[in-house]
């Protein structure tokens, strides 16, 4: 972070200094909403959520040595008190990104994969010079200026994710720091019930392209038809990525090992090279392409770029991290979110990974997805059911879609073999697997393990609410205690 005196803290925020704060004291960092992550010279961000109000870790973040509290009231410690915790600190993030003209922003939105390319063009701008990026997926209100503030005078890029609940938010994060290169993944299903349907979806992403100056460049998705249609809503230039022949960044002769893991010849304008990524699931090739696109505008060559998408590892928690235990159980845990698109990701992974294996999953109700969210659910729960498993664990609250999605494929496929037999030939006739619910995290992680041995697959996902991580957690423990 560039160092503010308390004072500019103050002037910035609009707030007023209170509890004897000295207005020439300097915050040099990190600005923390956890008082667990107090460093001496931080700025203790006191938010009040559901659980826990941080006015009340005030005393303990200054004496953990912080230079002052940004409060919404008096804490009878030094503090900078203003009238809207959300936007102090988008002021705060914008007067930084505003002070580090040599900076360049990079935004990344899509309905999915935005952490992992996000991840990705991390790595590849590294190769160009220092790098800020968000741990995790720090794209919302608050986590979006906090990584922003990260930045210094050393920094020369800024690689941010920005998700949108409504439309206006990816334009309100957008001003915090305005980026230069915007990259559109997709527009899917994730949110559906709170925007009401993907063109509405496709109006929120599109905010990043509408942000971006003339000289800037928006790179979108060219197999996504919501995401090539952003091109008309920006006057940056416009490249395109993608499978097809027209993406002037593009992934040819695509071939999945038996790990699930992709590789595939990297094509750009200047030339070509081959990339074979340790990342899981044929889904990573659209979020490698993205950052390979990027990198490419920012001038990386393309030999580079190729080199380190193929050395990359997994950056950020419960997405796709496939652990073996020791006793030979794979679990795949992708626990971190879920929406009907990245279930069908995952489950295709599931299917490659584990071929030739016994296959199990976890997973819950999806939300978020408005009047079409019972069908949705049906949906996956069909897509559960007719994928081989030997076990199905359905968790948590709402799962009835789910459950009678699942029930209904596997009824499907036990009719098309008894057909099949009556026809004079085809598959043996076998039971369905056993379908069961629970009601959380650890009552599934015990279900799932009184089936599993050594040899099988598991994979783990649902909404971040139910955290499904700790299922996976507990299963892979289960053989270690």
């Amino acid at each position: 972070m560039i160092p503010l005196p308390l004072a500019r803290v103050a002037e910035i925020t609009s707030g007023a200094l209170s509890g004897m704060a000295d207005p020439r004291a300097v915050v040099r960092g990190p600005v923390v909403i956890d008082s667990r992550a107090v460093e001496p010279g931080s700025l203790f961000v006191a938010i009040k959520g559901a659980r826990a109000d941080g006015h009340d870790f005030a005393a303990e973040a200054i004496k953990a040595g912080a230079v002052a509290v940004l409060a919404t009231r008096p804490v009878e410690v030094p503090a900078v008190i203003v009238t809207d915790i959300f936007a102090a600190l988008a002021a705060l993030g914008t007067a930084v990104a505003a002070a580090l003209p040599a900076a360049t922003a990079i935004g990344i939105t899509g309905s999915a994969g935005k952490t992992t390319t996000k991840d990705l063009l991390a790595r590849l701008t590294a190769r160009m010079g220092p790098s800020i990026a968000p741990v995790g997926s720090f794209n919302n209100e608050i986590g979006h200026p906090l990584t922003v503030m990260k930045a210094d005078h050393e920094t020369r890029f800024l690689v941010l994710e920005l998700s949108a609940r409504y439309v206006g938010d990816i334009a309100h994060l957008a001003r915090v720091a305005p980026p230069r290169i915007g990259v559109v993944l997709n527009v899917g299903t994730a949110h559906l019930g709170v925007f009401g349907g993907k063109e509405a979806i496709a109006q929120a992403k599109g905010e990043l392209v509408e942000a971006l100056p003339s000289d800037g460049v928006a790179v979108l998705n060219a197999d996504d038809p919501l995401v090539r249609q952003m091109a008309s809503r920006t006057t940056a230039r416009v490249t395109y990525f993608g499978r097809g022949e027209d993406a002037a960044v593009r992934a040819e002769d695509v071939v999945i090992d038996e790990r699930g893991r992709a590789s595939f010849t990297l094509r750009t304008p200047s030339g070509a090279a081959h990339v074979a990524l340790r990342l899981y699931g044929e889904h990573v090739v659209e979020n490698a392409l993205a950052a390979a696109a990027a990198a490419y505008e920012l001038g990386l060559p393309v030999a580079t770029i190729a080199e380190e998408l193929s050395e990359a590892e997994p950056r950020s928690k419960w997405r796709m991290e496939v652990t073996e235990s020791p006793d030979g159980v794979t679990v795949v845990n992708d626990a971190y979110n879920a929406n009907p698109d990245s279930m069908r990701a995952a489950f295709h992974t599931l299917d490659v990974l584990g071929k030739g294996r016994r296959r199990f999953a976890v997973i819950a109700a999806l939300r978020e997805l408005g009047e079409e969210s019972d069908e949705l659910n049906e949906g996956v729960g069909r897509l559960a059911g007719a994928s081989g498993l030997s076990g199905l664990v359905v968790a948590g609250p709402g799962a009835e879609p789910m459950l009678r999605g699942a029930f209904a494929a596997v009824e499907a496929a036990e009719q098309a073999a008894v057909e099949g037999l009556g026809a004079g030939g085809g598959p043996e006739l076998r039971q369905g697997p056993p379908i069961v619910h629970v009601a959380d995290a650890e009552a599934a992680a015990a279900q799932v393990s009184a089936w599993l041995r050594p040899g099988d697959v598991l994979l783990v996902k649902g909404p971040r609410a139910m955290n499904l991580q700790r299922t996976a957690e507990l299963v892979l423990g289960r053989a270690t205690k």
